[in-house]
């Protein structure tokens, strides 16, 4: 089999596959609607307010209710002791001037 022809069938596969992508997102997006309606409404009825992204410390359970403190609630010299605080940036209002 010549180069170029191998080089044209990897193209035509990647080409197939790659709409296939397409296909599959619209109808797992078709299949997921009935769940998301019933998760949005179930949100609007408890008053859910934020998404809880780690379990670990209040800092980082809602960070938008995060105060300037908050991590230094153990000593000001402390040091991380959560995974979560390095993998999470602070959030914007806490690097403003009061």
């Amino acid at each position: 089999m010549k180069r170029s022809n191998a080089y044209l069938a990897f193209l035509t596969t990647a080409a197939i596959l790659f709409g296939a992508m397409f296909v599959h997102a619209a109808v797992s997006r078709r299949q997921a609607a009935p769940r998301l309606e019933r998760t949005t409404e179930m949100v609007r009825r408890l008053d859910l307010t934020d998404l809880c992204l780690f379990t670990e410390a209040r800092y980082t359970r809602h960070p938008t209710m995060a105060d300037v403190n908050s991590l230094f609630q153990d000593s000001p010299l402390s040091l991380e002791h959560y995974p979560a605080g390095s993998l999470m940036a602070p959030p914007d209002h806490l690097g403003r001037r009061q």
